[in-house]
């Protein structure tokens, strides 16, 4: 029988290690060659490892909590580019999102920048400003391929972080965002909306998901019934794509009172254009 055993292990020593007639082996890894968010991960799904324990998020966490590294800070590598896009209605928090990954970048020691479209001039054109007032300073400019001049090429290359608010009214998204982040090595964090009033892609928002590391839906609370909210209605009569409001011209709903709001609002667009006006005279 021993020699039996002997034969078992040296044909398999590893099964032999694991023997349950012999004591658990202990496994000592070098801490330093896994980065804070791989250990955390690590040792959720390995019990055996005590010692490595995932390190507390803040309040509020963001999209995704992120940790201070020694490598946080430093320059970065052109093939270490990143583009994380956010998309919804309105009122979903885009903004919210983009400023919490924004302000955690910074706080780890990153260089950004934040970019909105100087359309969308309802709060200024120095910040972007969130529903519930938060508000970062940011550049408002007409196309991203005036970034570049407008920030500085030497401050350009410093950044670690670009955010871009409102990024359905920039037409050049695309070849930003695949230029920053392919050869520049930049972050991108990109919010806006994936459709329009009409349900509609806007813009080129999502001409830009091939390039994303991660795409984030939000939704809101629907005015009409409080269930969650996928779609924009539109209040007003307007017909155009760019028509730029807040709670006065749009409002977050449901899949059924979108339906049901959009035939109302047709039906009603039919009666006013089917009688006759009235001329006044005098």
């Amino acid at each position: 029988m021993s020699s039996v055993l002997r034969m078992k292990t040296l044909i398999s020593p590893t099964f032999a290690a694991f023997s349950p007639r012999l004591s658990r082996p202990t496994f000592s890894l070098p801490l330093s060659s896994f980065s804070s968010s791989k250990a955390s991960i690590f040792a959720l799904k390995n019990s055996n490892f005590r010692g490595l324990r995932p390190k507390p998020c803040p309040d509020n966490p963001p999209i995704r909590c992120l940790h201070r590294s020694s490598q946080m800070g430093a320059p970065r590598s052109p093939s270490s580019g990143e583009i994380h896009v956010i998309v919804g209605p309105m009122f979903a928090g885009k903004t919210t999102g983009l400023l919490r990954r924004i302000e955690l970048e910074s706080s780890s020691g990153r260089s950004v920048a934040v970019i909105k479209s100087n359309k969308d001039t309802r709060y200024g054109l120095d910040s972007i400003v969130t529903h519930d007032g938060a508000k970062f300073p940011c550049l408002a400019l007409k196309d991203l391929s005036s970034f570049k001049e407008t920030f500085g090429l030497n401050a350009y290359d410093q950044l670690d972080v670009i955010g871009i608010d409102e990024a359905q009214f920039f037409e050049d998204l695309y070849d930003f965002c695949r230029e920053a982040a392919d050869r520049d090595g930049k972050i991108l964090v990109v919010a806006g909306l994936d459709g329009d009033y009409l349900r509609r892609s806007f813009g080129s928002v999502l001409n830009i998901i091939p390039l994303a590391d991660s795409v984030t839906k939000l939704t809101a609370r629907c005015e009409l019934c409080g269930k969650r909210a996928f779609f924009t209605l539109r209040k007003t009569g307007e017909t155009q794509t760019e028509v730029i409001g807040g709670a006065d011209v749009y409002m977050p709903v449901c899949r059924q009172h979108y339906v049901s709001g959009q035939a109302v609002i047709e039906t009603t667009r039919i009666v006013l254009e089917s009688q006759p006006q009235k001329v006044q005279c005098g």
